[in-house]
């Protein structure tokens, strides 16, 4: 009998396991005595918290402070360039926060960030992640991480949509100049992760169709896919984005990508796919999936029900793994795992 690690391993080499791997993030899952009942039932946690790499930016100061207005609390981030000072503001939420000011605010800025990007310096980080490994033991899996692709993270973390839309009309050519630095940098990232102790690695994702566009995932993102997937496949790692969202405008580019895994999907109805669908597409590739979060209000028969649908569709030859990466209601976690894990347990015994 494999051991959960074991089993999500075999899942991503694409060897036969003993059941449909059952996986959750490692900030998904509190600790309490039904925690320790699913993952001696099988349950495997995905931490993601072991990078192997470690970046800084020897020229650019990077100052990090919180204070409060009118009883609310913000945190605030500045970069000091030799060009100047950027700053973005987010207000926290729980586990989450919501941004406020993004760093870009006017085409000033575009130096400022152009000099951030191509001061990042990346190193290998390999020790901290095998000392992990070490410990946590064989109900969890450690994920390394690549970052996001770069006009995604020009679009959501420095822009924001509307300002991108703007940007993009009057000055593309400063945008691409930015994607041209990430993607240099992410030339030196490729090797240092596929040559690491991680089996797989994340690699950018949370793309949206209606702002990203299948043409520009196209052109920006999926030569990277490859140029990665190359890399990784040189040196037995396993390569796969986080697609939670609508993917039917680009899933025909997905399936030719050099993605092994299309990690965290939300099948219908949370997204313009169903498993069936995604599996007539990507027949190719692991469908590491995330259960529909909308299906958590469920009864828990509902919940054992769409269980054995997922994995129906997945018999008798595809690759499925049944994951959880979103937040579950706090009076509903526990007894929602449970009855996907009797389900899961019993295997193929159902069908």
């Amino acid at each position: 009998m494999l051991t959960p690690k074991k089993r999500v391993e075999a899942a991503i080499r694409g060897e036969k396991a003993d059941r449909i791997p059952f996986t959750i993030y490692e900030n998904k899952l509190p600790q309490c005595s039904v925690e320790r009942q699913l993952r001696n039932e099988g349950l495997c946690l995905v931490n993601r918290n072991y990078n192997v790499i470690t970046a800084y930016s020897p020229n650019v100061v990077h100052e990090s402070y919180g204070y409060y207005e009118n009883g609310t609390r913000y945190n605030r981030d500045v970069f000091k360039t030799p060009f100047g000072k950027l700053f973005s503001v987010h207000r926290p939420s729980g586990i989450t926060s919501w941004c406020v000011s993004r760093l870009f605010k006017t085409p000033e800025d575009y130096k400022k960030l152009l000099f951030m990007a191509k001061d990042e310096v990346f190193k290998p980080c390999y020790e901290r992640f095998l000392a992990a490994e070490k410990l946590v033991g064989e109900d969890v899996i450690l994920r390394a991480n690549i970052g996001l692709t770069p006009l995604h993270r020009v679009i959501t973390h420095w822009m924001g949509v509307e300002t991108f839309a703007i940007e993009w009309a009057d000055r593309r050519d400063e945008i691409e100049k930015l994607c041209d630095a990430l993607t240099e940098k992410l030339r030196i990232i490729f090797p240092i992760v596929a040559k690491s102790p991680a089996l797989h690695a994340n690699f950018g994702g949370n793309e949206t169709g209606n702002v990203m566009g299948r043409e520009r995932f196209q052109k920006y993102v999926i030569p990277l896919y490859n140029e990665a997937g190359e890399i990784f496949k040189k040196n037995g790692k396993f390569l796969g984005a986080h697609l939670d969202g609508n993917n039917k405008v680009w899933a025909d580019l997905v399936a030719d990508s050099g993605l092994d895994y299309i990690e965290a999907f939300s099948p219908s109805p949370d997204s313009d796919m169903t498993i069936s669908d995604a599996f007539k597409v990507w027949n190719k590739k692991l469908l590491w999936i995330n259960f529909p979060s909308s299906l958590h209000l469920a009864t828990h028969e509902k919940i054992k029900t769409e269980t054995r649908k997922i994995i129906g569709e997945s018999l008798p030859d595809k690759r499925l793994i049944i994951g959880i990466t979103e937040d579950i209601p706090e009076e509903r976690w526990q007894g929602n795992l449970l009855a996907m894990s009797e389900v899961i347990n019993k295997g193929s015994l159902d069908f």
